[in-house]
């Protein structure tokens, strides 16, 4: 696997468009795969929490991944998730599924491994476990879902995983920049690149060699935060990144329906409200009227950096 497939910059975790059916809209989802790299987006995450995916049957994970694929065409990398099934055989196999896709790596959700109350121990020896189960050749991620709990890989652990050189990409949510700086140290010199997800953290993590950023918040403006990792050391960048923190208060206002309501009045996208999640028609006036506020507060930002 050539290590240039995974560029420092922005990978959102893509929404999964619905038709009002229920249905997942393929259309819909071409137009946003579009849209995200127009933005510059430097690759995808697909099939997430973003993506519903808990709320996907595996055929559809699937399915959505190929989609996704083969609608970014080799503009841009893509990853997905490919082991969230309820049993570990059942895991081992949406993993070699997952990796048939044709995604770029296949992303390891790390509370699979073991329980809340479990140790770093026995979710070392279920993960190699795990990875002598699949095939060597496909490369591979890690995402610190917060459902349905979050578990932080420890050093010790994540050292080790980079160390096997099967390791690419981490979704770090740890929103701790000790953390981080910590982490970087322990995946010095291996293949294994770290994501940020946390907004407030994001500048200065950059600053000290995470690689990218990849959270809720792209899903409302990917080209503020693709103008902030690239130009992370200009004078008066942390303006932006006061804004960006700030903003990420529109993650607790009834997500992911209130990001797709921004999408169809912000971007002009064809995206309906609807979410297997939660009921996107249970969105307030007040809400919509948010996000419209929202949308007004984004452009202005926007056009102070000429985007």
């Amino acid at each position: 696997m050539d290590i240039k497939k995974f560029p420092g910059g922005v990978w959102p975790v893509m929404l999964t468009p619905f038709r009002p059916d229920g249905e997942v809209d393929y259309e819909g989802l071409r137009r946003l795969t579009d849209w995200y790299i127009e933005k510059g987006s430097k690759g995808l995450f697909a099939v997430c929490q973003s993506s519903e995916m808990f709320f996907l049957e595996m055929e559809e994970r699937l399915e959505i991944a190929r989609a996704v694929v083969e609608y970014a065409a080799g503009r841009v990398p893509v990853i997905a998730c490919g082991n969230i099934a309820d049993k570990e055989a059942e895991r081992i196999e949406e993993a070699n599924l997952m990796a048939q896709t044709g995604v770029d790596a296949v992303i390891l959700v790390t509370n699979s491994f073991a329980e809340a109350e479990e140790g770093d121990a026995v979710w070392m020896e279920r993960c190699e476990r795990f990875l002598k189960e699949i095939r060597e050749d496909i490369p591979l991620g890690f995402y610190e879902c917060p459902y349905p709990y979050k578990r932080l890989i420890s050093l010790d652990n994540l050292k080790k995983c980079a160390e096997t050189g099967r390791f690419y990409f981490l979704k770090d949510t740890c929103c701790d920049l000790r953390l981080i700086k910590q982490r970087l140290t322990a995946v010095n010199g291996t293949k294994l690149k770290i994501y940020n997800a946390n907004s407030a953290t994001l500048l200065d993590s950059l600053l000290c060699g995470v690689h990218g950023f990849s959270g809720v918040m792209a899903n409302f403006h990917t080209d503020l935060y693709a103008y902030l990792c690239s130009h992370m050391k200009d004078e008066g960048i942390r303006l932006l990144q006061d804004y960006l923190t700030v903003a990420a208060w529109a993650e607790c206002k009834y997500y992911p329906a209130n990001a797709k309501y921004f999408l169809q009045k912000c971007e002009k996208l064809p995206v309906d409200v609807y979410c297997r999640k939660l009921d996107g028609k249970d969105m307030n006036d007040t809400l919509r009227s948010e996000m419209e506020m929202f949308c007004e507060l984004t452009g202005m930002v926007k056009a102070h950096y000429g985007l």
